[in-house]
Parts: C-alpha cells; sequence; structure tokens
C-alpha cells in the first residue's frame, strides 16, 4: 500500500517552514566572528595551544549564541499591517506605508520586504531599529502591467542585542489592489474647464459649436457667428451677446477592443492592447462627458466582456473597471462574431469604434462583406495601430538583394493595408491606420468632427 504525495512531503514541508519561514540565519557579525576564530585557533596551534584557544573561543561564542537567543523577542510580539490604496495607473509611482508593532519591550534591529508581484518594481529591503511600540515605515514601487494583484505576505528579519542571530518571520497579509491603465488623459479632460480639448498637450480641437440643440447665451468673442446673436439678450445686458448650440445629445458610442494575439505585441514599452484601451477611455470620458452614451464591448475569439450603454460620467466607473485587467489571449480575434453579437444586442443606431489590428481586417475574409451590411444602421470607424517596423523596412536601402527582398515584401504589405482602407472609403466605411503616439489625438477628434457634422 502506497502513500499519498501529500503524505510523503509534509515533513519536507515543515523542514521548509522551519528553515525559510521562521528559521535563524547567522548575521555577517557571526560569520565575522566565526573566521576570526579560525585564525586565533591557527596562532595558538603555532604556540602548542591550538586544541585549547580552539574549544575556549568557540565555547564563548556558544555562549553568546544562546544569550542572544535568549534576547531575540518571539515572533509573536511583531506585528506588521501593510496600508496601500485600492488603484493605481499603470506606471505610476506608489508608496505603501506598513506599520509595524513592538510588544517586546526592547528596540529590535530588522528587515523588512514585502510580497510584490513580479510585475512590480521591487525596491531595497526597508531597515531600521523599531525603538518605540508602533512605528510606521514606507517605501515605492510601481506596477508595469494592467491587473488585480495580491500581496499575501510580509518576510521580516530581525536580530537580537548581540546581533549574532536573526530570526526570519513570514507574516500573514493578504490585501489586493487594481493597476488601472493610464488615464492622465481622461483625468485631465474631465478636470479641464477650457473650450478646447487638450490631449497630451496639444489643442486637438474646439468642442464645437455648431448644431441645432439650443444650449446657452453667453457672450460674443471674436470669430463667432454673426447669424446666432442674441439681439433681445444683448439690449438687456448691454453686452453683445450669443447663442450657443450645440449637437444633439443621447447619441450612442459602442467601443469595441480587440484582445486577440496581434494585440499583445509591444510599441513603445505599451502592448497594442494597454494603447488602445487608454484611447478608448479617453474616448468614452469625451462622449459622456458630451451627453451621448457608451457602450463597450471586449472580444478575442470569444465574447470577453460586454457594457450596455450607459451615461453620466458614473457609468465611465463601470468602463474602467470592466477593461483595467483585459489581457490579450493567445489565439487569433474573430471580429465578425464580436459585430453579430453587437448587432443581436444592440439594435438602436450607433457610431461604432472598432480598435483592432489591420492584419485582422485583411485576413478576416467575410468581415468586409458584414462591414458593408452593418453600415446600413450603424456609422463605423476602423481603427489600427500603424506597424514602425513595416514603415521601416518600406523605406529602407536596398544594398544587397536581401534588403531589397525584405523591402518588396513590406512595400507589399503597406500596398494591401491602403488598399483595404481605400475600399472600405469607397463604401462609406472610415478606416485609419494611426501611429501609435497620434491614436488618442486622432479617434477623439474623428469622433467630434462627427458629432459637428450631425452624421450620427
Amino acid at each position: 500500500m502506497t502513500t499519498s504525495s501529500t503524505k510523503r512531503s509534509r515533513p519536507f514541508r515543515s523542514l521548509v517552514n522551519r528553515l525559510l519561514e521562521n528559521g535563524v540565519l547567522p548575521t555577517k557579525r557571526m560569520i565575522i566572528l566565526l573566521g576570526c576564530g579560525a585564525a586565533v585557533a591557527a596562532a595558538g596551534s603555532l604556540a602548542g595551544l591550538g586544541y585549547a584557544l580552539f574549544w575556549m573561543y568557540n565555547a564563548l561564542l556558544l555562549l553568546a549564541s544562546i544569550a542572544d537567543w535568549y534576547t531575540m523577542p518571539r515572533a509573536k510580539k511583531i506585528a506588521a499591517v501593510r496600508r496601500l490604496p485600492e488603484q493605481t495607473d499603470i506606471g505610476q509611482e506608489l508608496t505603501v506605508s506598513i506599520e509595524l508593532e513592538n510588544h517586546s519591550g526592547q528596540p529590535i534591529l530588522f528587515r523588512l520586504r514585502d510580497d510584490l508581484p513580479i510585475s512590480f518594481d521591487r525596491p531595497e529591503a526597508v531597515e531600521g531599529i523599531l525603538k518605540q511600540k508602533y512605528e510606521m515605515v514606507s517605501y515605492t514601487t510601481r506596477g508595469n502591467e494592467r491587473g488585480l494583484f495580491t500581496l499575501s505576505y510580509l518576510y521580516l528579519r530581525y536580530q537580537g542585542k548581540i546581533r549574532l542571530w536573526e530570526k526570519q518571520a513570514k507574516i500573514p497579509c493578504e490585501q489586493k489592489i487594481k493597476v488601472y491603465p493610464d488615464l492622465t488623459a481622461v483625468r485631465g479632460y474631465l478636470q479641464s474647464l477650457q473650450d478646447s480639448l487638450i490631449v497630451d498637450g496639444k489643442k486637438i480641437l474646439l468642442r464645437t459649436r455648431s448644431g441645432t440643440e439650443f444650449h446657452a447665451i453667453r457672450e460674443y468673442v471674436q470669430d463667432d457667428d454673426p447669424r446666432y446673436i442674441n439681439w433681445s439678450a444683448s439690449a438687456r445686458s448691454r453686452r453683445l451677446m450669443t447663442n450657443q448650440y450645440r449637437p444633439e445629445q443621447g447619441k450612442v458610442l459602442t467601443i469595441l477592443l480587440d484582445c486577440g494575439r496581434m494585440m499583445g505585441v509591444e510599441l513603445e514599452g505599451k502592448t497594442k492592447l494597454d494603447l488602445t484601451i487608454e484611447s478608448a477611455l479617453t474616448l468614452a470620458a469625451v462622449a459622456l462627458k458630451q451627453g451621448d452614451q457608451v457602450a463597450l464591448l471586449a472580444f478575442s475569439h470569444e465574447i470577453k466582456t460586454y457594457v450596455p450603454p450607459g451615461r453620466g460620467l458614473a457609468h465611465l466607473h463601470t468602463l474602467v473597471e470592466a477593461v483595467y485587467d483585459l489581457q490579450s489571449d493567445f489565439v487569433e480575434s474573430n471580429p465578425l462574431q464580436a459585430l453579430e453579437y453587437l448587432h443581436r444586442q444592440q439594435k438602436r443606431r450607433s457610431l461604432i469604434v472598432l480598435f483592432s489590428d489591420m492584419e485582422n481586417y485583411l485576413l478576416e475574409d467575410q468581415l468586409g462583406a458584414y462591414l458593408w451590411r452593418l453600415r446600413r444602421s450603424h456609422l463605423l470607424l476602423l481603427l489600427s495601430l500603424a506597424d514602425p517596423l513595416l514603415h521601416e523596412w518600406s523605406r529602407t536601402e536596398t544594398k544587397d538583394s536581401r534588403l531589397a527582398y525584405i523591402k518588396a515584401l513590406a512595400q507589399r504589405f503597406w500596398l494591401d493595408r491602403k488598399a483595404f482602407q481605400q475600399k472600405m472609403i469607397g463604401a462609406g466605411i472610415q478606416v485609419l491606420d494611426i501611429p501609435a503616439d497620434q491614436l488618442t489625438l486622432t479617434v477623439v477628434n474623428s469622433y467630434l468632427d462627427i458629432k459637428s457634422r450631425e452624421a450620427l
């Protein structure tokens, strides 16, 4: 009769617990003293007192070690509580505070490390002397990937009064933190009180004054349309006043996010999916503040998440919670399936903005025909991140036959992308192949242009 592997490994798990989690380790001072003991024994051997000095020295070191162990506080006398925010932005510096409690009644020299996820920056261990009963220490780090992460333990090492040995303890302290996409552009727009939209430090488009819905009466400024002057309000205030109009509110914007294999490719230190999520959330913030409704659908080879249309800035938090932990799947995406699912879920006319990769548009044979039918009931905008490597290879110098072959292939791929764009534009579907640093700028500008033209 055999025993299970769990029963057989129990003694080994206990050994690991003793050595790695609650073990006692020699300090640098102890190692130096052991080395000095060897030197003392060697010097004593020259005088014929090698064994006597050896045993005497080690006996004194043993007595010092026993005294050090005796003065070393028990692990139950030390407690730690971690304090960290519930969420942070990707790449943003984060301060984590740890409150240490010392119930031993004596100063304790300690070193502390946190159980950080592998995607976080790993700072140096926090060191110090715990003199008071309560003391706060802190360190800084940053999360480099989006998602929900768990910090389970705090690893503490502390020494006795003589500092020959140090004990290590594994303190359970489970907490979760959400790492959101970079929401700098979103917050900057929502906090802005200007009449212009600023993205990445660029004034991209004045908020439209055209439209059919009356919005407000304000003072006339240069470049306003004279036809909108309100003469009655001007007479009452003795200042030239003008009517302000805006496009009709309550339209529906639907954002589709491709989470397939191609969206996991890195560009400028971030994946394509990271860049598209940041741009999509900025677009959503602009649309919600304009009074429109926003829906969101994320997909790869299957539907990952769907958020029905909603309005108001509170809905933006729902969108952020739905997409902050999205990851690209190592499979080919199926945009046709996503569009069919959306057509069943949403019958109302909307602006559909699809963030994907140009290769997916080219490889999906039935996508073009389905988009042609879908444009009758929806307004479509297809977005893709331009491939900088393809652009570089298409312009390289042909120094030999190998480079000439690579350049010919790159130019062929580039022509295929342009041909698809022209085909879709001829069908009334806008397709944009945009560099990564211009994605947010372009997609928000396109949305505001559509609003100003009352095209939706």
